[in-house]
């Protein structure tokens, strides 16, 4: 495995695998990684003839400081999880290498990129979209693998693609959400939690899942309710915000009947740090 900090040293590595005719695959990170990304490195590396691992904490998509100051760093083990999952490539530049210039670029997708994450902070999806778009432009993969937790990411980077004119030559694989034994998504933030706020994270997942079994005998409205409330008695825990949403558009449903694909997705505060978790649940589709 080779290790790349300059955009024109990776280039010049991958003009001669494009030269073969061999594909690449890309699995962007902003590193701390765990088995969730190796799940992503292992899929890429079997579909690919070569896999990038992309590994940069990107400043751009943080509207707080202090969540920026807290991401956990990790390089040295990120290069040998990423090795031992058999990828060829790992480019962990600087951020004055991939923003050499302010990066003035607007992208707004919406309702994508300003319901849930996108209104609660603003300015997120605008730097994911500038940093997904430079990896792009970069590596040109012919496959790029996210994970289904940040599932309303994944929902905006589809219609990025689609605007910077890509979707043709770039496939977007979505993965499962790993998981621990007890449920809670395997997340880098996770490790942030004390022991105690690791024991009370995973009722989230719990909580969502016991909710679709409700679901089927009671409204949107009272689902919603029941999750919210269900989390917040849970001392520790605090809902930011609960939705219910079609799985395409991202928009609120009134009712199970107004769409095939229903999709919860949460965003709880857990401990006195607080750490932010996200997590989703499939409800129809």
């Amino acid at each position: 495995m080779k290790v790349f900090k300059k955009i024109v040293d990776l280039q010049n590595e991958l003009f001669t695998v494009r030269k073969n005719r061999e594909t690449i695959g890309l699995v962007p990170t902003m590193g701390a990684l765990h088995e969730g990304h190796a799940s992503l490195i292992e899929r890429s590396v079997k579909e690919n003839n070569a896999t990038v691992v992309s590994i940069f904490l990107n400043p751009t998509q943080f509207n707080d400081k202090s969540d920026l100051d807290r991401y956990p760093r990790t390089l040295d083990a990120d290069c040998k999880l990423v090795e031992a999952c058999g990828a060829d490539y790992v480019f962990a530049p600087t951020v004055e290498e991939i923003y050499p210039t302010p990066d003035n670029r607007n992208f707004e997708f919406p309702p994508q990129t300003t319901v849930m994450e996108g209104s609660k902070r603003p300015g997120h999806f605008n730097g994911v979209c500038q940093i997904v778009s430079r990896l792009f432009y970069i590596v040109h993969p012919d496959k790029a693998y996210f994970g289904e937790k940040d599932w309303q990411q994944i929902a905006v980077i589809k219609r990025l693609v689609d605007f910077i004119c890509l979707k043709k030559e770039i496939q977007i694989v979505e993965c499962p959400t790993i998981r621990e034994t007890d449920g809670l998504a395997k997340s880098s933030r996770n490790i942030l939690l004390s022991r105690e706020e690791r024991l009370i994270a995973p009722n989230i997942f719990k909580i969502l899942k016991e909710s679709i079994k409700y679901s089927k005998t009671h409204d949107i409205n009272e689902t919603h309710n029941k999750v919210v409330t269900d989390i917040n008695r849970i001392e520790g825990l605090e809902v930011e915000y609960f939705e219910i949403v079609d799985g395409n558009t991202l928009l609120d449903v009134k009712s199970w009947e107004d769409s095939s694909y229903i999709v919860g997705c949460i965003t709880v505060y857990c401990g006195k740090t607080p750490i932010r978790l996200i997590d989703h649940i499939k409800y129809r589709g």
